[in-house]
């Protein structure tokens, strides 16, 4: 199985956010000429502040110096993960039952790919969502993006 360097980043940084308090909510990786960005979107119970995300930036830093895991130069940002968060683990869902959720699947069902409508409930399996007065059900599996919606 070939990993990412963005899987790579999210396992080296994952362990880390959790010793401190915090949870990798998603992590963006994006190489441009000149140059890489990596965005780290955490969270706490009690919220995310600006203190949050500067000890979390030097302690991340500090990692990825050890490591090397970039072969280029890169700024690292890193921010609350806002009202649009993404979902992207079963608890992730479960947190926001009966929230406005956009799902976008990997594969055409019945050639519609985007949902958009209330998390019903979530189990080891999947998701279901109210869409349009319908209950739709799907799995984890199919669930290509996942994120709060407005």
């Amino acid at each position: 199985m070939v990993v990412t360097l963005r899987e790579r980043l999210m396992s080296l940084t994952e362990p880390l956010l959790e010793r401190l308090g915090y949870e990798l909510v998603d992590l963006e990786y994006s190489a441009h000429r000149g140059g890489a960005q990596v965005r780290l979107f955490i969270d706490r119970p009690e919220g995310v502040g600006l203190d949050d995300c500067e000890k979390v930036s030097r302690e991340v830093s500090a990692l990825f110096d050890a490591e090397d895991p970039i072969p280029s130069a890169y700024t690292l940002e890193v921010s609350s993960p806002g009202f649009d968060r993404v979902l992207r683990k079963r608890e992730h869902f479960g947190r926001f039952v009966g929230s406005r959720v956009f799902v976008e699947l990997k594969e055409p069902r019945a050639g519609r790919r985007r949902y958009t409508g209330t998390l019903l409930t979530v189990d080891e399996g999947g998701i279901a969502l109210e869409v349009d007065r319908e209950h739709v059900a799907m799995t984890f599996a199919e669930i290509g993006k996942a994120r709060l919606a407005a």
